[in-house]
């Protein structure tokens, strides 16, 4: 969890959309476009959330990604681990080895156990991920809730069933009329 991206964030408020979506699946291109994004940038994101087991995808002019479980049982940690990877927050590199006033020979009390400096950064880090772990993507989609007007959602809903509905399977020939 070297740096939280952008990625993350994007991803994370695409969830929150499929959190309402309830059943019905949601392209990649309408969240790219209901979060102002381009459609390339998240079809590189939810690949790994679909690996990780928080999206299933549906193919067909009507499919898209929905939840692959409970909004409760995904946690931010869940989603972050998708898509940065479980890297470490702090990549220690044993600076205290260098030492110039050991000229090479290093004794043991100077690198003996933990160095000190990494040591805060691996309880930094699990304090983050505690924490990331313990908010899952339902309680942010509850705290949202309480905060949109009562016709967001229904808003929300004729947009998307407006791109739906405007989606048609394979192009039919045009047929000739008589005469």
């Amino acid at each position: 969890m070297a740096h939280i991206t952008t990625s993350v964030e994007y991803g994370i408020h695409c969830l929150l959309w499929l959190v309402g979506s309830g059943d019905r699946a949601m392209s990649s291109r309408d969240l790219a476009e209901l979060q102002g994004i381009s459609p390339s940038f998240l079809a590189k994101i939810f690949p790994k959330l679909e690996k990780a087991g928080i999206v299933v995808a549906s193919e067909g002019v009507r499919g898209g990604y929905r939840l692959a479980r409970p909004a409760d049982a995904i946690s931010f940690l869940d989603i972050v681990d998708a898509i940065e990877g479980e890297k470490p927050l702090f990549d220690c590199q044993e600076v205290r080895e260098r030492c110039a006033l050991f000229a090479g020979g290093m004794p043991a009390w100077a690198t003996d156990g933990v160095c000190a400096v990494h040591g805060v950064m691996l309880q930094a880090e699990k304090a983050m991920r505690d924490a990331l772990a313990a908010q899952s993507l339902q309680d942010v989609a509850t705290r949202f809730g309480r905060k949109v007007p009562d016709d967001f959602f229904g808003s929300v809903e004729a947009w998307v069933g407006d791109r739906m509905s405007g989606r048609t399977g394979r192009a039919r020939p045009a047929r000739e009329s008589p005469g």
